[in-house]
């Protein structure tokens, strides 16, 4: 056990960046139940400083490698039950890095049905197939005639039943399927082409009707793209493999054949049948079972990229800028059912709600602007949230003209996304928080919060309802949430709640806590009044020291009995932070915020055998920074006078927008015309660009100029070169990607692959040649719709 655990450590530290001791100290916490923001907030000195992403992926890859040290204990313990388990076969098995390798060894061991193989074996002719592997220069029919008898009436039979012995020996030949694997990896092309009489419902798969391109090289968003519609019954999708290859002996056949060190011509008659058998495994055994094998690694590749980049965007969208607590009104816009007008107050209670109607059917735009106007002087509200759906320019404007004519102060307005907003109106959870208000008015409330406080806000919602996914929905539900949860905890754990007006949700998010436990504290806070000290969290039901150690760090009071409760030093190190205190010879409030005074001091000085370094340092950062939020100071774009819908848009405008999503091929802005358009990778800079979120991120305020305008497809392609240059691609990516905000479909020009048409065109069939295509294409979406796609 402790050998495995030390692999194990020793595998991850090399992933991670890490020294083996730091991976087996992160271990043992989370072993013992420690969270990860914990970890990477508080325990610094046990850790050596591992961050919160480098302990993601140690305990993603902790759980992988344990279930594959478990399924490793499980195969060796079947194969010696068998009492097949060889020393060679032993040291294989404990070298299988991944769950692949693992059962390719002990595919010839597992269990399974009758085989055409094991019926020949039967009949006593595993010997003729170990015949003529010994003698190729023997005529394998002149050999078939001694195992000739009533279950093997002819020469035919006997060399169809050694073929099939041989057939399965290929197929279960490790190091040979390892080999082949690696050649498809490496040079099989992915094959997509429209089904018939398709044309007109997958429009929007068009650039895909006829497309291939190198399964190594197939990004994210193209795969995803070709699969849904290959799930959708508008493309089919094929691997091909040795394409390029004209020769008559494919190099997989060759490859199969040298196994038995049988060349691609010559040899004796033996060698000749050895090459047939070696043609027929390929085409009848391993080519289906490798193609499933490549097409189910395509989708889970193309599905991890497109979980990470949902998470970054996610973690981006929570983190933005908060406008802080001001009196707000949030718009939720309408055209036929009107605008709905949400007042809140600093704190987010809701002081008033109405509904004004200034568009048609009813076009009462002077009895609309004199209740907007009638309520921004009755609260004093200081900003305007408007959500981003049907009629937000509409009802952008209509704010715009009310403001113009107040005379007294004026209130910022701002566009929210308000993906999203809809689901939490219908939830419990809203019912619960107000329970006296229509749900059409709910979403304007989380309108005006969510410019007020982005964080609190979206934390109410399940994460992919806030839609800054790409292609979210055809991806594996289950990582997808679990990798959001994780999002969420530390984007909320990193900014800390205030203890006493935290909502159950936010509270839910902190380090050792969770539903049950936040609403007991919503509850002993509604009973008992609000915390005066960080230490009555105690007295909270079924919220024990455990609990406490891992939350107590996030969670602040503000004006309690203790000032340290006020900052994100954790209570375990309220001693070490007094003698820090202490030393400066002041009050900790005068101290609080005395940059000056803290930094004359030497952090070494204060080291002792429970901290280190970086907690001292930490605490003094807290001191001079009390309180410190890690999110951005609050900005908004400010979009043009005039340009409100598609058809305004004109090449070579310059424009103001915000980030609304990061793809791997670009970057999706809203403009202000209900459109997000998209800047290609290629145009985000004067440089190369790898990875879009080297330059942007979810949020940013950025300034786009219009390449070009499709109007008939919705879709925007937008520069943020200074060059001049467009750097516009060429084809498309298969349709907006799902999450986008309702009512704003988002475009995209994701790049298609320069195919080069010298090249032989994708054949008929399936891999290798084609003679399985129809086969091949139904046990590809047979695999595929087992996994759930």
């Amino acid at each position: 056990m402790a050998d495995m655990s030390a692999a194990i450590a020793h595998i991850i530290a090399g992933e991670i960046a890490a020294k083996p001791a730091q991976v087996t100290a992160a271990v043992g916490l989370l072993d013992e139940g420690a969270t990860v923001p914990f970890i990477a907030r508080y325990r610094k000195e046990v850790t050596g400083g591992l961050d919160d992403t480098q302990l993601r992926t140690l305990e993603e890859r902790l759980g992988y490698l344990r279930e594959l040290e478990a399924r490793r204990a499980s195969v060796t313990q079947s194969i010696d039950s068998q009492g097949k388990l060889t020393d060679e076969l032993a040291a294989k098995l404990r070298a299988a890095s991944t769950k692949a390798e693992l059962e390719d060894l002990y595919l010839p061991f597992k269990p399974k049905r009758r085989t055409k193989a094991e019926i020949a074996r039967e009949r006593g002719l595993g010997p003729l197939a170990d015949a003529i592997l010994a003698d190729r220069a023997k005529e394998p029919s002149a050999l078939a005639q001694s195992y000739l008898k009533d279950e093997v009436p002819d020469v035919k039979t006997a060399l169809d039943g050694a073929r099939d012995i041989l057939v399965e020996m290929f197929a279960e030949n490790a190091d040979l399927v390892g080999r082949l694997r690696g050649h498809l990896r490496a040079n099989a092309r992915i094959v997509a082409k429209l089904v018939a009489g398709k044309e007109e419902a997958g429009a929007k798969f068009r650039d895909y009707f006829d497309h291939w391109e190198k399964w190594a090289n197939v990004p994210s968003h193209r795969a995803l793209a070709m699969l849904r519609g290959r799930n959708e019954e508008i493309l089919s999708l094929d691997i091909e493999v040795d394409w390029d290859d004209t020769s008559p002996v494919k190099p997989v056949e060759r490859m199969i054949a040298a196994s038995v060190n049988v060349g691609p011509a010559g040899g004796g008659p033996g060698d000749a049948f050895l090459r047939d058998v070696a043609r027929w495994a390929w085409r009848v055994k391993l080519s289906l079972h490798l193609t499933i094998d490549l097409m189910t690694a395509m989708t889970e590749k193309a599905e991890e990229e497109a979980i990470r980049v949902f998470a970054r965007n996610l973690k981006d969208l929570l983190l933005a800028a908060p406008a802080g607590s001001r009196n707000t009104i949030g718009l939720d816009p309408g055209i036929r059912t009107g605008v709905k007008v949400a007042v809140v107050d600093g704190t987010g209670k809701v002081l008033e709600t109405s509904t004004i109607y200034p568009f048609q059917p009813r076009n009462d735009l002077a009895g609309a602007s004199a209740e907007l106007a009638h309520l921004i002087g009755k609260h004093k509200a200081d900003l305007i949230a408007i959500g981003n759906g049907t009629a937000s320019r509409e009802t952008e404007k209509l704010a715009a003209d009310v403001i113009a004519r107040l005379t007294g102060p004026k209130p910022r307005t701002v566009v929210v996304s308000e993906a999203g907003a809809s689901v939490y109106s219908a939830s419990a959870l809203a019912a619960a928080e107000m329970p006296d208000l229509d749900v059409s008015l709910r979403g304007a409330v989380s309108i005006a919060r969510r410019l007020q406080d982005p964080l609190a806000e979206l934390v109410k919602i399940e994460p992919k309802s806030i839609g800054v996914g790409q292609y979210q929905h055809d991806v594996d539900q289950g990582r997808l949430a679990k990798s959001l949860d994780a999002v969420v905890e530390d984007a909320v754990n990193a900014v800390g709640v205030d203890l006493n007006t935290a909502s159950a949700p936010l509270l839910s998010r902190i380090s050792g806590l969770g539903p049950s436990l936040a609403d007991a504290i919503v509850t002993h806070r509604n009973t008992v009044g609000a915390f005066a000290n960080r230490k009555e969290l105690l007295k909270v039901a079924r919220l024990g020291p455990r609990t406490y150690e891992l939350c107590a760090g996030f969670l602040r009071i503000t004006g309690g009995s203790e000032p340290l409760d006020a900052s994100s030093v954790h209570p375990e190190a309220y001693g070490l932070a007094k003698k820090i205190i202490s030393a400066c010879g002041r009050d900790i409030r005068s101290l609080m915020g005395d940059s000056a005074t803290l930094k004359g001091l030497n952090p070494a000085t204060f080291v002792d055998e429970r901290f280190g370094l970086p907690t001292v340092r930490d605490i003094l950062s807290e001191l001079e920074k009390p309180a410190r939020d890690p999110r951005p100071e609050f900005k908004t774009a400010t979009f043009m006078e005039g340009v409100n819908t598609l058809s305004d848009l004109k090449p070579g405008m310059l424009l103001e927008g915000t980030v609304t999503n990061v793809a791997a091929f670009g970057a999706f802005v809203d403009v202000g015309v209900h459109q997000d358009g998209l800047v290609h990778v290629s145009a985000l800079a004067d440089r190369f660009v790898k990875d879009p979120h080297e330059v942007v991120k979810a949020g940013d305020i950025v300034k786009v100029r219009v390449v070009e305008v499709d109007v008939q497809r919705k879709r925007i392609a937008l520069s943020m070169r200074k060059d001049g240059g467009e750097a516009r691609p060429a084809g498309g990516g298969g349709g907006r990607p799902q999450g986008a905000p309702a009512g704003r479909p988002q475009g995209n020009f994701a790049q298609k692959p320069n195919n080069d048409r010298r090249a032989p065109p994708p054949g008929k069939g399936g891999a290798g040649g084609g003679d399985a295509g129809g086969a091949l294409a139904a046990a590809l979406a047979e695999a595929m719709k087992r996994r759930g796609n």
